[in-house]
Formats: C-alpha cells, sequence, structure tokens
C-alpha cells in the first residue's frame, strides 16, 4: 500500500505527478479555515507533509500520530520545532541552494531600488510629474565601489557577494558564524565584527536564519552605528529586527533608506507604519519566486521525502537547526 502524504501549497502538475508514483496523495492548493478541518482529518493517518509555512508544533505533531517526515518547499524552517521533531523520531528537511541564485538577484534589485529611488520616481512619472525628475531632492546614490556588509555569509550572501564584486566592483566585508574561505577568495570578502560592519558598511544586507541567537539581532542599538547614508536589506525573517527601531531610524534620518521583503507579521498589516515611508521599498516575502525556481523547490522537497519514506536519509534533512 503507498503512504499517504499531505500537499498543503500549489505545486506543479509534474510535482504532483512524481508523488502520486509512489503515494497516496492528498493534496490542498492552501490552507484556509474553510479547509483546515479537512485537513486535521486527513493528518490522522498521513506519514508526510509538504509545504511551507504550516507551524509544526507538539499541538500540531499530537494530531499526526503517524506522521514520518514533514518537508519544507523553503530553505528556512524556523516553523519546525526541530527539538519536538527529534523527540518523536521524525524527519525533517528544506530545500537549500536551488534558490539561491534567484534570491540574491532579488536583493540586489533591492539595492538599486532603494539606491536610486527608483519606486519613487516610477510614481513620479506616472503622476505627470516628468519636470521634476532631474531636482536635486529626487538623487539617490551610487551603488557601484561603495562598501557592502553582508550579516550571514551563507549560500545566499556568497552569491549576493559575488553580484556586488563582480558587477558592481563593491568591497564586501562580512560577519558569521564560521570564516567563509571561499567568498574571502573568491570575492575579496573581509570578515570583521558585527559592530565594525555596522559602522563602515555603505549598505547593510541581513541574510541569516531566524533562531533564538538572531531574533532582535538588528536593532535601536545597531541603527545608531550605521552611516546616516547607510541603506538597510532585508531578506533574512521579519524577526530579525526590531520594527519599531527600524521605523524610527529611517524616520529620523539615522540611516538613509530600507529594502525590504521581509516583515515580523506577514502579510503586514496595513496599519504598519513602515508603509508610511517613502524610504522603504517592500516587498512581499518573493525573494525566491520566479516559476523555474518555485518548481526546482517543490521538485526537491518531493524528492526529500520520497527519500525519507523509502526509510533513507534525505538529501537535506535538518538536524539541530541545520542541514546534515
Amino acid at each position: 500500500m503507498k503512504p499517504k502524504i499531505i500537499v498543503y501549497k500549489k505545486v506543479d502538475q509534474s510535482v504532483l505527478e512524481y508523488l502520486q508514483n509512489t503515494c497516496n496523495v492528498v493534496y490542498f492548493e492552501q490552507l484556509d479555515s474553510l479547509n483546515y478541518p479537512e485537513f486535521f482529518q486527513e493528518l490522522k493517518d498521513a506519514q508526510g507533509i509538504l509545504g511551507s509555512g504550516l507551524q509544526v508544533n507538539k499541538d500540531f505533531l499530537d494530531r499526526a500520530p503517524q506522521l514520518k517526515i514533514v518537508c519544507n518547499a523553503s530553505v528556512g524552517h524556523d516553523n519546525l520545532d526541530l527539538t519536538e521533531l527529534s523527540k518523536r523520531g521524525i524527519m525533517a528537511t528544506n530545500t537549500p541552494d536551488v534558490l539561491n541564485d534567484t534570491v540574491a538577484d532579488t536583493i540586489m534589485g533591492l539595492i538599486l531600488s532603494t539606491a536610486r529611488r527608483m519606486p519613487e520616481l516610477d510614481q513620479l512619472v506616472k503622476a505627470g510629474q516628468w519636470g521634476s525628475k532631474n531636482e536635486e531632492k529626487w538623487f539617490g546614490l551610487d551603488v557601484h565601489h561603495k562598501v557592502l556588509g553582508i550579516i550571514g555569509m551563507g549560500g545566499i550572501g556568497s552569491d549576493i557577494a559575488k553580484r556586488a564584486h563582480f558587477g558592481f566592483d563593491m568591497n564586501i566585508l562580512y560577519h558569521n558564524r564560521s570564516r567563509n574561505n571561499e567568498a574571502e577568495q573568491k570575492y575579496g570578502a573581509t570578515y570583521c565584527s558585527l559592530e565594525d560592519l555596522l559602522r563602515q558598511s555603505d549598505f547593510v544586507c541581513l541574510m541569516t536564519p531566524l533562531t533564538p541567537q538572531t531574533e532582535k539581532l538588528i536593532g535601536k542599538r545597531e541603527f545608531e552605528l550605521m552611516k546616516k547614508t547607510a541603506i538597510f536589506i532585508n531578506g533574512s525573517r521579519g524577526k530579525t529586527v526590531d520594527e519599531e527601531a527600524l521605523y524610527h531610524a529611517l524616520k529620523t534620518g539615522e540611516i538613509y533608506a530600507a529594502g525590504l521583503d521581509v516583515f515580523v507579521e506577514e502579510p503586514i498589516k496595513k496599519d504598519n507604519p513602515l508603509l508610511t515611508l517613502e524610504n522603504v521599498v517592500t516587498l512581499p516575502h518573493i525573494g525566491s519566486a520566479t516559476y523555474e525556481t518555485r518548481l526546482k523547490m517543490a521538485m526537491l522537497a518531493a524528492e526529500n521525502l520520497v527519500v525519507g519514506l523509502r526509510g533513507e536519509t534525505p538529501p537535506n534533512q535538518i538536524k539541530s537547526g541545520v542541514i546534515a
């Protein structure tokens, strides 16, 4: 008998067909208040689940006594209680690496659009105010030959460094839990303390995973250390930043601008004060959102699931918060 699995996000038909070859697939394109009862009913005898964002904690796992594997179609896995999963002998996987280039492209887009104020100027032209485009008040900042500080020099951070170094002649500083010798050799990246990075960088790019150690890593003190002309980019998780402190830094001119793909609460509330500021470029957590990359992520998650249900070790099993 084929093992029963639940796919709880929209995936390409090719992914479903791959899974159906070996599994009995229950498919939800999305979860909402209307189909939650049906989802939890199906969960009672499911051996695997595939999706992203669902909080898999003790209460959830108590409703899934047959579960053997949880597969995130994302690189982030802060939605998973890894301690509880390990205690119950349930495997957890994610999809690293396949999205690195796409997310790095998005981050470079945020750097350019904030520095050159592209969203503001786009609205200016559409409002029929072309004549004011050369006024000094609309000038932006150069990106080329500036200092880019990357907090979190993993796979995505390295691909950002590559684009910045070779494409824009930027000098790269980085802060990480450990040295990244490859980034140092290939992109001239310089390892430094977090404080030195914040003081010296023209662009501060946060790319760390969300852990107890990185929650609110960047707050009031950190923004005070940055240059007044600094631009802050967050492509990690919203909770790695103190949003109130970020709003204050932007509102008072403590830093120049920010480009954000993530927020503490998602979707962001309409009354979030960050949305009132012109010097913030906001994206809806869409860093990896291209058709090609999302297909690769979903297929990798599916491959992890199939391998795990065969009783083998999936290629991207997560252990103790890191990729095995």
